[in-house]
């Protein structure tokens, strides 16, 4: 199969994203997508989307993580948002479909702007947290993220006997100031350190705002390994309410590749 492409990275989440809207690529499944994300026989990426036409929405985002499994994705969502502008599809405030239901999304000076579901629960394992936000993420704060072993701790927490069978994303947080975290991230789906996850930043600063007690209006800072995100959302008693992820979605090349 010939397929056109269009790769993207958001703070170094990197993704394949292919125009679908005639369908011509349905047919893309599990096996082209692992081939596409391999960074040495491939393309290389952490995952693939298909943005398909949809009757109802602007476009459906179809996200494959890079095993080939499936997952909402939040840095992949807005590159996808990125993808359509360049494809002509109006974006200034615009309504698609995840995986995980209906997301709005926007523009902005520092990128795009991606409204995330509303969390109602945060359950508290021990000193640990677990939160979804579309993905299901496991969340460790430490004294000092840079010097943990994301892989390996991140590889035995999720593969213990609570998430083996569905798996979890677990993100390790480093507490930098009052508004400010730096977050590091083992990605199920990819089984691997990952430089940045959308859905994992957002867990991770809800997690804060549940572990510091904040209330009302937050926006959280966010330093991730491939660069710098924020997380806005509405603290009313224990839900989050107007849930945002803001940053960049920078397209990296155009090409085509026989699979």
């Amino acid at each position: 199969m010939h397929i056109s492409f269009t790769k993207y990275q958001g703070t170094g989440n990197d993704f394949v994203i292919i125009d679908n809207r005639s369908g011509v690529y349905n047919q893309v499944d599990v096996k082209e997508v692992i081939t596409l994300c391999d960074r040495r026989f491939g393309i290389g990426a952490d995952g693939v989307i298909k943005l398909n036409a949809h009757k109802d929405f602007a476009f459906e985002m179809d996200y494959f993580n890079s095993d080939g499994s499936k997952s909402f994705c939040g840095n992949g969502a807005r590159c996808t948002v990125a993808f359509a502008n360049l494809l002509g599809i109006e974006t200034k405030q615009v309504s698609f479909l995840g995986i995980d239901g209906e997301h709005t999304a926007s523009l902005t000076e520092s990128g795009v702007s991606l409204q995330m579901k509303d969390v109602s629960e945060v359950s508290e394992i021990g000193a640990d947290y677990f939160v979804h936000t579309g993905s299901p993420h496991y969340i460790q704060f430490v004294s000092n993220v840079s010097e943990t072993d994301v892989f390996i701790q991140g590889k035995h927490i999720r593969f213990n006997d609570t998430y083996k069978t569905d798996g979890t994303n677990v993100n390790f947080v480093e507490v930098i100031s009052s508004n400010k975290l730096f977050v590091r991230t083992y990605e199920r789906g990819v089984e691997d350190e990952t430089l940045s996850c959308g859905t994992g930043v957002t867990a991770a600063a809800i997690a804060f705002a549940f572990q510091a007690q904040l209330t009302g209006q937050q926006t959280i800072a966010i330093r991730t390994l491939g660069g710098n995100l924020s997380v806005s959302f509405e603290r009313n008693e224990n839900k989050f309410t107007n849930v945002y992820l803001e940053g960049p979605a920078i397209a990296v090349f155009k090409g085509e590749i026989h699979v």
